[in-house]
């Protein structure tokens, strides 16, 4: 269960990698990652199968990666705690492993993984749900589910 804490923290960040971007436009990743970039996030693609999304370099693993604050992770949960090892490997602090409906991004093993490394983990909710002034949906979701956000 993700803290308000760690929630909050990782919204302070300025620079997001986002891991599972499409070159879709169309995919809810992309919708996730141009939301955080409309309100001024500067966010960074990973897809090992793109050179570019939506207009912007995208980077193939998260070891080529340049310095982040946080990486959302948008992963199927079977590949999230590689993803979390690889962030752990590059000394990155905070990571999001997103989900929405069904599991997402979540596993026990990324979650112990990124809790092991000392990774500050928010694992599970939709980041859309926390960012100020989001749509009324996000905002229904969030009472929903923010009965079982830890202090």
């Amino acid at each position: 269960m993700p803290s308000k804490a760690s929630i909050d923290r990782f919204l302070q960040s300025e620079r997001v990698a986002f891991v599972g971007v499409s070159r879709n436009p169309k995919e809810f990743a992309n919708a996730v990652y141009r939301e955080f970039r409309d309100r001024g996030y500067e966010v960074i693609p990973v897809n090992p199968n793109a050179d570019e999304v939506e207009g912007v370099r995208c980077y193939r693993t998260v070891a080529e990666l340049p310095d982040v604050d946080g990486v959302v992770v948008m992963v199927p949960a079977d590949r999230a705690a590689e993803v979390v090892e690889q962030c752990a490997a590059r000394g990155i602090e905070r990571v999001w492993l997103h989900r929405g409906v069904g599991r997402g991004s979540v596993s026990d093993e990324a979650v112990e993984a990124a809790r092991t490394a000392g990774i500050d983990v928010v694992d599970g909710a939709c980041p859309l749900m926390f960012l100020p002034d989001t749509g009324w949906f996000h905002r229904l979701h969030r009472r929903m589910v923010g009965r079982r956000i830890a202090a």
